[in-house]
């Protein structure tokens, strides 16, 4: 009888991967994002292990949304003080912090819980062109169907 394989947390190697957020739709982006923080495209992945690799997003400033969700898709959250709830359209966030958008729809994605929020640290987002991690020589991919 055959033992299924844990990985252990020395054990996983990780990666950095480069995306380019330019003209791709925003939840078919976040999806494929989300897969390579958990470490699902990997034939060792294990649940409970973070296996997952870093992944560097630059051009979040152009990222597509299709319909009306630029109007239409607000994101709303509360200071803390009474009457404190704040929102703004996707087109605003857009504008201001386009890092938001795709920072927001992974975390979405990934599982509720402490081994998500160490995921979350390995993605990196960026509205322009240039990022600081190129001593880390991340690999260029493609992500399909956005």
């Amino acid at each position: 009888m055959q033992k299924t394989y844990m990985a252990k947390q020395g054990e996983v190697e990780k990666k950095w991967y480069l995306v380019d957020a330019k003209d791709k739709t925003l939840g078919r982006l976040a999806t494929q994002i989300a897969i390579i923080l958990m470490g699902k495209h990997k034939p060792n992945y294990s649940p409970h292990v973070d296996c997952g690799d870093f992944v560097v997003v630059i051009n979040a400033d152009k990222v597509k949304l299709t319909g009306n969700k630029l109007d239409k898709k607000v994101y709303y959250w509360h200071t803390g003080y009474l009457g404190g709830i704040k929102s703004r359209t996707a087109r605003q966030m857009l504008e201001e912090k386009p890092e938001f958008l795709i920072y927001h729809a992974v975390k979405g994605m990934l599982p509720k819980n402490n081994l998500a929020r160490r995921m979350l640290k390995k993605l990196k987002v960026y509205a322009g062109e240039n990022h600081p991690h190129v001593a880390q020589n991340p690999e260029p991919i493609e992500i399909e169907g956005a």
